[in-house]
């Protein structure tokens, strides 16, 4: 733990949580390692968030740490009104998370994770007129359910969340927050991750693709382009049980504490 930030021990975080409530903070803790490691980062100003089970109350990063300082116990909670519960580290949050976050989680009750990135790649597509095209199997994992919303801004405002959450609908599960980023939900840690796996990896390779014109990039067709989606949606599909706990394995294996 760096100088300037006081330690916090697990035990006194974990006591006090519900049990259900920690495996979501090992989950969330989880996926900021893992951003850091796929290099998701934009030093400490993107957010993922997380609901506490059986609550509106959410789970956010501490404003100041980087993605790979992030742990179970020292995720800051606040409440639906942006409240804080419970902030071990005294670090707050950052406000442009709570408009965000605050939004998604309020519009769609039944989302438990959202995923924020600020990518080159994401903010490259975010600029594109074009938006995400169905051009390889990756953007087929989500370029179906993708909505947009025009930039209006750093989000500081509140009254952008009812503009934001018109835009994104209620049954979206993916937002191309233009000239910014990208959002991912989903009703578990491991959904928003996966999405925004598969929807950055489709914005790289779309820059990518482009940059030998758009002359020369082809496009699915309009069914093979259904269908990969279809199959990549269909039920019981394999890695839905599995990726995440060999990604959780790599993560052990590296020594990265982010269960503490």
């Amino acid at each position: 733990m760096a100088a300037n930030l006081k330690p916090v021990k697990k035990s006194q975080v974990r006591d006090r949580v519900s049990k259900e409530e920690w495996q979501v903070r090992v989950d969330l803790a989880a996926a900021y390692q893992l951003a850091a490691l796929f290099k998701w980062t934009d030093l400490i100003y993107t957010h993922f968030s997380a609901r506490v089970p059986g609550s509106p109350d959410f789970l956010i990063n501490p404003y100041g740490l980087m993605f790979d300082e992030v742990t179970a116990s020292n995720l800051v909670k606040i409440d639906h009104h942006g409240k804080v519960l419970d902030d071990p580290l005294d670090l707050g949050y950052n406000e442009a998370g709570f408009v965000i976050h605050g939004c998604m989680h309020e519009a769609r009750p039944e989302i438990n994770c959202v995923i924020h990135t600020h990518t080159r790649a994401g903010v490259a597509v975010s600029a594109m007129k074009c938006g995400l095209l169905p051009i390889s199997q990756h953007s087929q994992y989500v370029e179906p359910m993708v909505t947009y919303h025009d930039y209006e801004g750093i989000a500081l405002d509140m009254d952008e969340r009812e503009s934001m959450a018109k835009d994104l609908g209620k049954t979206s599960e993916a937002m191309i927050l233009r000239k910014h980023g990208l959002v991912t939900l989903g009703a578990t840690v491991h959904e928003a991750w996966e999405m925004m796996f598969y929807l950055d990896s489709a914005c790289q390779i779309q820059v990518d693709a482009m940059s030998a014109g758009k002359e020369n990039v082809l496009q699915m067709s309009e069914q093979a382009a259904k269908t990969a989606y279809e199959q990549f949606n269909r039920p019981n599909r394999p890695a839905l049980t599995k990726s995440w706990p060999a990604l959780l394995r790599m993560l052990d294996r590296k020594g990265i504490s982010y269960k503490d």
